[in-house]
């Protein structure tokens, strides 16, 4: 499964990566990594949670974000999710890039079980119908409780 957090800036999408990712850890079976583009949660996450700073591998776009994900999984066959923050920090994530991203990891996400959770500054009105499925828009959700 691949699902996209939106929201805008300050709508709490790192804080609900950070507590899924720690709900998991202690909840599921396999390996958790978190992927920010720096090591400030270093302490606001799960001790067994894998933190990777993106910061120190030279991801430049879409592509070699891709690639860098799939290092990932092919680092550790039991990891079961991967959360990104912030990664749009980085990388220009155009809607583009957020439809081409979802068909390829669907792929790897499919083949190795792994779930995949992807911070990005955008809201449910500005992404097409097509991708809205793989969406979670913080502020709807919050709205909702």
């Amino acid at each position: 499964m691949v699902k996209f957090i939106l929201g805008t800036k300050g709508s709490g999408k790192t804080k609900w990566l950070i507590d899924n990712a720690n709900k998991d850890m202690k909840e599921g079976n396999g390996n958790i990594a978190f992927i920010d583009v720096d090591d400030n949660h270093i302490f606001s996450l799960d001790y067994s949670v894998r933190l990777i700073n993106a910061m120190e591998f030279n991801i430049l776009n879409v592509e070699s974000f891709y690639g860098f994900l799939c290092g990932v999984i092919g680092m550790d066959y039991d990891i079961e999710k991967v959360y990104v923050d912030g990664i749009y920090k980085i990388i220009d994530l155009k809607i583009e890039d957020l439809e081409k991203l979802l068909k390829d990891l669907t792929t790897i996400s499919e083949k190795f079980n792994t779930d995949f959770y992807i911070n990005v500054e955008y809201t449910m009105e500005q992404v097409p119908e097509d991708l809205r499925e793989h969406c979670l828009e913080l502020e709807t959700e919050l709205a909702l409780r």
